[in-house]
């Protein structure tokens, strides 16, 4: 179970408890019954040489488990500044596409994605240090520009 004593940071632990909640909330007849957070987390952690071996078009788990990354992200922003903000991701069959996160009238995060299907973390603290950059990202740009994240 991810938590206090983990290896991870309590911030850190505290995005992928929020992804955890996401993986399971996916769950389709107890498919994630019995299995522990580590073993919903594994498909997301993939060695550097085995991401960059990885080509062709993505499948549609990759794009989901992508998607409930930056979901996670954004939930935790909203947690943090009370402030609502939804992905909005775009995304081309063959592995490429932009994603945005929005507040109000804020793009809070913009990214441009490619090769997608090598989406994956070396490891559970790498893939929470980088929900947290994000986070923390998010969470400035908000603290900047409050009055936008307000507007809708």
């Amino acid at each position: 179970m991810i938590g206090a004593d983990s290896v991870v940071p309590t911030s850190e632990a505290s995005f992928l408890r929020t992804l955890i909640r996401q993986l399971r909330a996916q769950e389709a007849g107890g498919e994630y019954d019995g299995r522990s957070d580590e073993e919903l987390l594994a498909p997301l952690i993939v060695p550097r040489a085995e991401r960059d071996a990885r080509i062709g078009e993505p499948d549609p788990e990759v794009f989901l488990r992508m998607e409930l990354f930056y979901s996670a992200v954004g939930i935790c922003i909203e947690q943090r500044t009370g402030r609502s903000c939804s992905p909005m991701l775009n995304m081309h069959h063959a592995g490429f596409g932009r994603l945005v996160l929005i507040a109000g009238r804020l793009v809070v995060l913009a990214k441009h994605l490619r090769d997608v299907q090598r989406f994956g973390f070396d490891s559970v603290a790498s893939l929470a240090m980088a929900g947290e950059k994000l986070i923390a990202e998010g969470t400035e740009m908000i603290e900047r520009h409050p009055e936008l994240a307000r507007m809708t």
